[in-house]
């Protein structure tokens, strides 16, 4: 079996409604899937999303990008996954994004090939259902106050609060009913998206002391190890890194200048699921926290590949964000199902979802094919 076509397809998905967060409003999902055909007639899909303050990536260069890798791809077999990333690296530096994607994608095929779903080919399953990570982050107080309520009342047990959008006096305060309303005994989190400065991050700490929340995410730039370090020496709540990691030597970096107690990982900044698997382990080594997150709005692709990535990685303490419950449409059959603030894992061949390619014609985002010299 071989691979025949890889072809890159930018759809642009509806929210449920905007997600709010410093930095960035979230009020379409701009996503680039991956579909790759063998020789065979067999079929694999990857995802990956336009995140320009993340990853540097926008729709237009994911597609670009994958048109630029394809011909590393054409013949191969699409079980020769690590063949497969060299080859990608060789031929174009970074896209951590559009590499995620099409790795993605032979992971499915491989599985589908096999028998044998994704997580099989990742490790050995440590866990049948992960807590899922409710995202509240609407930007107004009143209905980040009823979307709280509402995933408590639905059963979620684990939270992420954004802030970085106001004042850090405001966003405390915020919090801090948040944290009230939602009660103890439950994992109750923050997320500045790089949102502040350091002073402005030490201020909001203080201002949440005691108020249970359990991890404080990204609180200043990505490059800004001093400020992490700082905010993390000057409170007890564990501190977080999300856009400061896109590789294994940023992990050991935040964790040798006690800079971060714990960290989100996504395929789409690591290169793909099998990065992100070796990420966790190496996380679970230096007793680090991990949630594994996708990019807001992504559908049931990317977030079944991010589900059976946690379903064997040692450590998930900070729970799992799946963020395909927050679109308007979804690309699948049946998107991933999930119930009471938790998810099960899959184990059906590949990744374990249909993809609907009726639906994903009617969300496409047209786009020049790029030429290259």
């Amino acid at each position: 079996m071989h691979i025949k076509t890889v072809e890159p397809i930018a759809v642009g998905l509806p929210m449920k409604k905007p997600v709010i967060m410093a930095g960035e409003e979230v009020r379409r999902a701009d996503n680039v899937l991956v579909r790759i055909e063998t020789d065979s007639g067999l079929v694999g899909w990857g995802e990956a999303a336009s995140a320009p303050v993340m990853t540097g990536e926008t729709l237009a260069s994911i597609v670009a990008a994958v048109y630029c890798l394809t011909p590393a791809l054409s013949g191969r077999d699409p079980a020769d996954i690590e063949g497969a990333l060299a080859a990608m690296d060789t031929r174009m530096y970074g896209n951590h994004g559009a590499k995620a994607a099409i790795e993605i994608a032979l992971h499915d095929l491989a599985g589908l090939a096999s028998g044998r779903p994704v997580h099989a080919l990742l490790g050995e399953k440590k866990r049948t259902r992960i807590a899922l990570l409710g995202v509240i982050g609407g930007g107004d107080y009143e209905g980040d106050m009823a979307d709280a309520a509402k995933k408590k009342a639905e059963g979620f047990t684990a939270f992420k609060i954004k802030v970085g959008i106001d004042a850090p006096d405001k966003d405390a305060a915020r919090t801090r009913d948040i944290c009230t309303l939602l009660g103890p005994g439950l994992l109750i989190s923050a997320d500045a998206n790089q949102g502040f400065t350091t002073g402005e991050a030490l201020e909001f700490v203080r201002g949440v002391g005691g108020s249970g929340l359990g991890f404080f995410e990204q609180p200043v730039m990505a490059h800004d190890l001093d400020g992490m370090a700082a905010v993390a020496a000057a409170t007890s709540i564990a501190i977080g890194a999300d856009e400061g990691i896109h590789s294994l030597g940023d992990i050991t970096r935040h964790h040798a200048r006690n800079a971060a107690r714990g960290v989100s990982l996504k395929a789409i900044k690591l290169g793909g699921i099998r990065a992100l698997t070796q990420a966790g382990h190496l996380c679970d080594n230096l007793a680090m926290s991990v949630n594994i997150s996708c990019k807001t709005g992504e559908s049931s692709i990317a977030c079944a590949a991010a589900l059976h990535a946690a379903s064997v990685i040692p450590n998930v303490a900070w729970a799992l964000t799946l963020t395909h419950t927050a679109l308007g449409a979804d690309v699948t059959m049946s998107p991933v199902p999930t119930a009471r603030g938790q998810v099960e894992t899959l184990d059906r061949p590949g990744l374990g979802i249909v993809v609907d390619e009726d639906m994903i014609g009617r969300y496409r985002v047209p786009l020049a094919v790029p030429a290259f010299g």
